[in-house]
């Protein structure tokens, strides 16, 4: 197992939830941060029975008498049997147990008028692999190729996993939880977010393409929001001088789940599928640091409505950053943060992240970085600080 990132609490008095698609590792590292707690894996056929029908179960069971009750309780998929909650809220409050929670579907508990347990438990998200926690099993080209998960990024037939986790999964499991009726409606329309991953989001445009409403289009981002299968990346607004374009991007979770929907094939250095999977994967790896490290800065994009833009703003323009899978960068991988600083000279610093061999500096200012460099800057806290 890859060494992750996400630091969860070491005490034996505080809850959380951990939230996170679905094989990204939520069990594993709970498992292995809490060896000896007590476990409800509800993908266990009799133990989703068991606490579904009665959840005063859990209660009874972990107030036996034996005197050898444990610090902390771990409850795998709990959105299965949100029913427990009030359980786990009644053992918070009288019991001071510990609870860790784990969800691949916020939707269910986010929407169905659950208890959330009132600020009682924090909450975390893990993400895929990122560059830190591959070290020096960090391989670019495959990283675009199987995406973040980490069985798939490891398999050799990752393709044939990544199919099924798209087709068995995402498009039908996701699909029946969110209790959808137009299941070919909806896969069509996984197509057309994939095909328009990193780009502006036309929900007219995909809405064609779905045979379905505008409307309907945004209902089903919200299903791949709760199952947290992608982000949204608002547009910087903040003072412009020139008019700016004001719609949001999509950026799906996965890079892989977007080549197996959007029907790519193995993709190539320097080809335009491969362009768009590399800005996936830096956005990946600035929301990951971002939320692992609680730097609690807004992730932005800029654009203006020419059409110039840079791909990526942290903070109130703390940093701005465009994403560029060129070997060679010429004047033109520039011109977006050239244009920015016309706007906006109050930027503290410009990046580009691109495939160089080597770093360097224009005469300008912007740093042009390597992807080993970006990765070991970020998560060393040296782009940010």
């Amino acid at each position: 197992m890859y060494p992750r990132q996400l630091e969860l609490p070491d005490d034996n008095t505080t809850s959380f939830f951990l939230w996170g698609v679905r094989q990204s590792g939520k069990s594993t590292l709970l498992r292995e941060r809490y060896p000896n707690a007590f476990v409800v894996d509800l993908l266990r056929a009799e133990q989703f029975e068991r606490y579904r029908r009665q959840p005063q179960r859990l209660r009874q069971e972990l107030q036996d008498g034996t005197g050898s009750r444990p610090t902390r309780v771990v409850i795998d998929e709990v959105q299965r049997a949100p029913e427990l909650l009030n359980e786990v809220h009644w053992l918070i409050e009288n019991e001071r147990l510990a609870f860790a929670m784990c969800s691949s579907n916020a939707r269910r508990l986010r929407r169905g008028g659950v208890n959330l347990l009132g600020g009682r438990a924090l909450r975390y998200r893990l993400h895929g692999l990122s560059a830190r926690e591959l070290e020096n099993d960090f391989d670019l080209e495959r990283l675009l190729n199987t995406g973040f998960v980490p069985r798939f990024y490891e398999a050799t037939r990752w393709r044939d996993y990544l199919d099924a986790y798209v087709y068995d999964y995402l498009a039908t499991e996701v699909a029946n939880e969110a209790e959808l009726r137009n299941l070919p409606a909806f896969s069509a329309f996984l197509t057309a977010a994939a095909i328009a991953d990193t780009e502006i989001v036309n929900f007219t445009n995909i809405a064609s393409d779905s045979g379905v409403s505008s409307q309907t289009v945004k209902s089903y981002y919200e299903i791949l929001e709760d199952a947290m299968h992608g982000d949204w990346l608002p547009s910087f607004r903040h003072r412009p001088k020139r008019k700016v374009t004001q719609m949001p991007k999509f950026y799906f979770s996965d890079v892989g789940v977007v080549n197996v929907l959007a029907r790519r094939n193995q993709l190539e250095l320097e080809s335009a599928y491969f362009g768009h999977a590399f800005e996936n994967w830096v956005f990946h790896e600035l929301r990951t640091y971002i939320e692992y490290s609680k730097l609690r800065e807004p992730l932005a994009y800029w654009r203006l409505s020419s059409g110039t833009e840079v791909d990526f703003i942290v903070g109130d323009m703390r940093v701005a950053i465009e994403a560029k899978a060129a070997s060679r960068t010429s004047t033109r991988h520039f011109k977006g943060l050239r244009e920015l600083v016309k706007d906006h000279p109050e930027v503290k610093r410009r990046i580009l992240v691109c495939s160089e061999d080597t770093s360097y500096v224009t005469e300008d200012g912007i740093e042009a970085l390597s992807e080993e460099d970006f990765v070991q800057r970020l998560w060393d806290g040296e782009l940010t600080s």
